[in-house]
């Protein structure tokens, strides 16, 4: 099954330097049977754009977590503090997200409709190709790892914040120029 693995340039170093990486909680999202139930219509292609985007929504709360982010200020002190808090985990503040082949998951409909476990720590050669926000959205994501909690309980504006960072489209890699992107980041 191909899933979309919520992660960071860190967790995506730590899978080209070791050869794999166990995602947080092994959470990961794709077209599950429950997906397909909750969308009256939608090919493959539209559904797997779906686990993708909800996996880059992830990968936001991922970001805000590599480090002590104060989301109490806005402004220049937190895009200075979101900034430090990918530099200290040796993180751009880009949204990553990992497409893999892997079989056999674990549904999760009791999380949400497209989340799924993955059995063991992802490994480089299940990776099928890596999406990555590239430079102009790290202010649009900055502003969304600040306002992603927010959001989730319900404030119109912070959904809007988060709406600008997923206008910007994630750029696709193959699994070998991953080491290259890292480079060049």
């Amino acid at each position: 099954m191909r899933v979309f693995v919520p992660a960071t340039t860190t967790m995506l170093r730590a899978l080209i330097d070791d050869g794999e990486f166990s995602p947080i909680s092994r959470t990961a999202f794709a077209v599950t049977p429950t997906l397909r139930e909750a969308y009256s219509s939608g090919d493959d292609d539209e559904l797997a754009d779906v686990a993708l985007r909800e996996a880059a929504r992830a990968s936001l709360r991922l970001l805000g977590g590599e480090g002590e982010v104060d989301e109490t200020d806005g402004g220049a002190d937190a895009d200075a503090d979101v900034d430090a808090a990918a530099a200290a985990a040796g993180s751009a503040p880009r949204r990553v997200v990992i497409a893999a082949d892997v079989d056999p998951v674990t549904l999760r409909p009791d999380l949400d409709d497209a989340v799924v476990r993955l059995p063991q720590p992802l490994a480089l050669r299940q990776v099928a190709s890596v999406h990555v926000d590239l430079a102009e959205a790290e202010p649009a994501v900055r502003a969304a790892v600040e306002a992603i909690d927010a959001a989730d309980l319900g404030d119109v504006d912070a959904e809007f914040v988060l709406g600008d960072a997923e206008d910007h489209e994630l750029a696709w890699y193959a699994p070998q120029e991953i080491p290259f992107l890292l480079d060049l980041m």
